[in-house]
């Protein structure tokens, strides 16, 4: 199924003229964009989808080291695209104004992520499972870990390197909202209101604390 192109979330950066109808991701259409409009539109290494078709089938194209599935997958804030022939990567990011570009990244970067910890539970054994804003799960050991705070994800070595934690002087993106593509550092964290305030550039911003990532 597609979407048209009127429809499509303020994040993706695409011309809003053009065909009627545009690729709709598989998932996670408010949070990520297919691959397709980052091959296509960002990095501007395929004109069609028979192109980008053509660079999967012959594995030509990572997303944080794994062949995608098609190219309706959906790639995400800090999600790591590796293109084999130029051996080149690139890191998703959002701008100033709140739509997703696209940073190349050297090839040191290319093997991790970070990831909002959106979700812990004990397992048997009194092991840890922290699931992540971007759908993977990890079993941790760490139980200082916290709902909120974020992950250092090595894909490579499929582990979490380590955590950051919300907390006040930590460094933070805003990744929805009317402030998303903003960066700051929190200056007060208010639990009961789920609401963290922000030094960006000077000004004073309250957001939800949903709306925020930790980043390094």
């Amino acid at each position: 199924m597609h979407l048209k192109r009127q429809e499509v979330p303020k994040k993706w950066p695409i011309k809003r003229k053009g065909s009627v109808y545009v690729v709709r991701p598989s998932s996670n259409l408010r949070n990520g964009m297919p691959l397709m409009i980052v091959l296509r539109d960002l990095l501007n290494i395929a004109q069609n989808r028979r192109e980008v078709k053509r660079a999967l089938h012959v594995k030509d194209i990572f997303i944080n080291g794994r062949f995608p599935k098609d190219e309706k997958q959906a790639v995400l804030l800090f999600d790591v695209v590796t293109v084999k022939p130029m051996n080149k990567s690139y890191i998703v990011n959002l701008s100033k104004n709140g739509k997703f570009e696209m940073s190349q990244i050297k090839d040191s970067e290319s093997h991790k992520k970070v990831a909002k910890v959106v979700n812990k539970k004990t397992l048997r054994g009194k092991r840890l499972q922290i699931n992540l804003s971007d759908g993977n799960n990890f079993i941790s050991d760490k139980k200082e870990c916290k709902i909120n705070d974020s992950a250092v994800v090595n894909f490579k070595d499929k582990k979490i390197e380590k955590y950051l934690p919300l907390k006040e002087k930590s460094p933070v993106i805003i990744f929805d909202g009317k402030h998303a593509g903003e960066r700051g550092i929190v200056t007060k964290i208010v639990e009961e209101h789920k609401v963290a305030e922000l030094d960006v550039d000077g000004k004073k911003v309250s957001v939800l604390i949903k709306q925020i990532m930790v980043v390094e």
